[in-house]
């Protein structure tokens, strides 16, 4: 199913990223190679001068030789100084790297902990499926795309027949499951466009987005029918459940949210009462004439 997007949550704050984990290790590996040319530069430097001193101590002193020598061991001091102070932001960068590590790590647990929270107040905790505040965003979304580029949608409501007889029993348990099935079924048999939510009880909402006739909501209607009527399989055997369902069509049934969904439920009241399985909310309202 599509998702339209409700407005992001302005007061959760997450902390500002810089320069990435990734960048700061490579950066560090950087400077450990550049650390170890420093260190045998200076390693190597030192040798040499070593050596330059062995020799001209058998030798006499030639002040050229001698002050070259002394500039020579001044920059080997330098070196080794800057190869002492490497190592010290080497350390730094580890550190560094290992707190951008938990600080993401954080930031992934805050992050996770914000999609749960938002799925679980836009789901059903029962079903998974769409809750009434979400149908409701969307329902209004759609209305605006429909208004806008001159589409035609429709709202389907939907009740379980006697469901109070199942819960009453066999238990509320088994009335669960009952609507989990239920409500798998409606998703199976849901467009990539459209949602389906359950509304509360055993009440489920379908929105049927841009359709090209009226005759492709007579078509979904029929499909759900045919799909929730399968036997249930449960721990008590087979259980078959039948729907009654309600349709109103955008916009002669209603141009708001609201009154689309209650012509969409007298159309239901109407089809459980003549038992046809599905009413269309024009026909409910002439047939009560």
């Amino acid at each position: 199913m599509n998702s339209t997007p409700m407005k992001k949550d302005s007061s959760v704050k997450l902390p500002k990223r810089t320069k990435p984990v990734k960048s700061l290790t490579q950066v560090l590996k950087e400077s450990e190679r550049v650390k170890n040319l420093v260190k045998e530069s200076a390693d190597e430097l030192a040798s040499v001068n070593m050596v330059l001193h062995q020799e001209l101590a058998t030798q006499d002193h030639l002040p050229k030789v001698d002050n070259a020598l002394e500039k020579s061991e001044a920059v080997e001091i330098k070196v080794q100084e800057a190869s002492v102070k490497l190592v010290g932001v080497n350390q730094a960068l580890k550190d560094e790297v290992k707190e951008r590590h938990l600080l993401e790590r954080e930031l992934a647990t805050v992050l996770e902990l914000q999609e749960e929270t938002r799925h679980a107040a836009l789901h059903d905790s029962l079903t998974g499926l769409p809750n009434r505040a979400l149908f409701d965003d969307r329902l209004e979304h759609g209305l605006v795309q429909a208004t806008r580029h001159g589409w035609t949608l429709a709202v389907i409501f939907m009740d379980l027949d006697n469901f109070k007889t199942i819960n009453d029993s066999y238990g509320h348990d088994v009335g669960d499951a009952v609507l989990r099935i239920v409500a798998a079924r409606l998703e199976e048999n849901t467009r990539g466009e459209d949602t389906v939510s359950r509304h509360g009880g055993d009440e489920f909402l379908y929105l049927l987005m841009d359709m090209k006739h009226e005759n492709n909501a007579r078509i979904i209607a029929e499909k759900i029918i045919k799909a929730v009527q399968m036997p249930c399989k449960l721990r008590i055997g087979d259980l078959i459940v039948t729907p009654s369902i309600g349709i109103s069509i955008f916009p002669k049934d209603g141009t708001t949210a609201e009154a689309l969904k209650q012509s969409a439920d007298a159309a239901m009241y109407q089809a459980k009462r003549s038992k046809s399985g599905y009413a269309f909310a024009s026909i409910a309202t002439t047939s009560q004439v």
